[in-house]
């Protein structure tokens, strides 16, 4: 790494140790390649470019156009959509862009509860999307699927203008076609978020939304394994719902919401897609989903309980509730000092806080780009299940005071438990034989 500044070059080799020794099971992160890595530090990085193709407020942008142009050019292939932006910065950026272009302040909006699996962005009360319009929350049934009844019931019932269908803790295949049915039956926009599947949904691996939703959202990194960077896509029947579709996002993205896009994410946007395209590409996200089902079989063989009892994408839930109620943090740290990175999460019907919850986010990505198969699967849930199993007695005082000295006094303790080093020792062993970013 050519880089002067000694302290944050430092930093920098620190974390890729830690990424290369480590296994990464955060499903919402992923392992681009180098050459995206490559692309991202470009000369790119220098350029700013207000505005659209063709239509910047600045000089000197023609290779911008094309590199942007390329960009929608292959999403547009990849996701048959009528309509792409690529300038959002993130998929929050993109969501509440697109509230902002169909509703008005105060409007009706739907979408599935944080607790349940849902994203802030589509109307939590913590979000700003929450507090500008009037958001209902529909939820999912015990054993964690979407609860396709009260949807319905509270679409007929609210009448929202828009219907947001995705989550970000969801282990089964969406229900498109269903959503669909139900928005129409009211006249609602129904927008797809799907940040966490656009790479299955690119290969053919997951059902596409673009014949049901009028409008697709995604984040460019996940399961899609690309830069952190967004996209708003408009199928045929989002223009044929509004013709001027194309533009109210477009406008509401540059000048409403941003300024300049950033250029070098654009360019690694664009490579994405181009990798996506690859024949290897779709065999590794079949595999993600192989590596799912298998580690959710292993877990449940080594005692413990998954949400559904199966994955049908690259995630899996954990629930803790057989232990106790939130023991989510617990876990999460007591892994991540074996070298296991996960989150905390909720899980259906939780009892416990957001911040102390009762279960463990799991993804198969990262394991699957550095080429990682059902065999070490097993290997993964048996050390994840030790681990749980070593720290499940410790738990989480109701008084705050005494809360934060518990707290504190565990993660101590699992410096020195004997399993959790073992099992470092394991993990790291196992990232050797899969190795990652060999010329870094």
């Amino acid at each position: 790494m050519n880089i002067q500044d000694k302290e944050i070059k430092k930093l920098i080799s620190k974390e890729l140790d830690r990424q290369k020794f480590g296994l990464e099971m955060i499903p919402s992160e992923n392992y681009v390649s180098e050459s995206i890595l490559e692309t991202m530090g470009t000369v790119l990085t220098n350029k700013y470019s207000e505005g659209y193709s063709g239509k910047r407020y600045y000089g000197g942008n023609e290779f911008i156009d094309e590199i942007e142009n390329l960009a929608i050019k292959r999403a547009k292939k990849i996701f048959d959509v009528e309509h792409v932006n690529v300038q959002p910065y993130s998929g929050s950026i993109a969501n509440f862009a697109v509230l902002c272009a169909i509703c008005k302040i105060g409007d009706t909006i739907m979408g599935q509860s944080l607790p349940d699996g849902g994203h802030l962005t589509h109307g939590w009360k913590a979000s700003m999307t929450g507090k500008f319009w009037n958001s209902i929350q529909y939820h999912v049934n015990k054993d964690g699927k979407i609860d396709l009844n009260e949807v319905k019931e509270l679409a007929e019932e609210n009448k929202p203008k828009l219907i947001w269908i995705g989550s970000t803790a969801y282990v089964y295949k969406f229900p498109f076609r269903e959503f669909s049915k139900i928005a129409d039956d009211i006249g609602a926009f129904l927008v797809a978020d799907i940040s966490h599947i656009s790479g299955l949904v690119a290969t053919g691996v997951h059902e596409s939304p673009s014949l049901y939703a009028h409008i697709v959202t995604s984040t460019t990194h996940k399961t899609l394994r690309g830069p952190r960077g967004a996209m708003i896509m408009i199928t045929k029947k989002g223009i044929k719902k509004d013709l001027e579709l194309p533009k109210k996002i477009d406008k509401t993205i540059f000048p409403g919401l941003q300024g300049g896009p950033h250029d070098n994410t654009t360019a690694a946007i664009a490579s994405a897609l181009y990798e996506s395209l690859q024949p290897e590409f779709k065999v590794y996200c079949e595999q993600i989903v192989q590596n799912s089902k298998a580690l959710v079989k292993s877990l449940i063989k080594n005692g413990i309980k998954c949400v559904g009892n199966t994955s049908e994408n690259h995630m899996v839930l954990i629930d803790l509730t057989p232990f106790g109620k939130g023991k989510g943090l617990f876990v999460q740290d007591a892994l991540d000092e074996a070298g296991i990175t996960v989150n905390k999460n909720t899980i259906p019907n939780e009892s416990s806080s957001a911040f102390y919850p009762s279960g463990i986010r799991l993804g198969t990505s990262t394991l699957t780009t550095r080429g990682m198969k059902e065999n070490e699967m097993e290997y993964i849930a048996k050390w994840i299940s030790e681990i749980i199993k070593s720290v499940i007695h410790y738990e989480l005082p109701n008084n705050k005071e005494e809360r934060k000295e518990v707290i504190g006094n565990f993660r101590k303790e699992i410096k020195n438990n004997q399993v959790i080093k073992n099992i470092r020792n394991d993990v790291s062993e196992l990232c050797k034989e899969f190795s990652l970013y060999e010329n870094l």
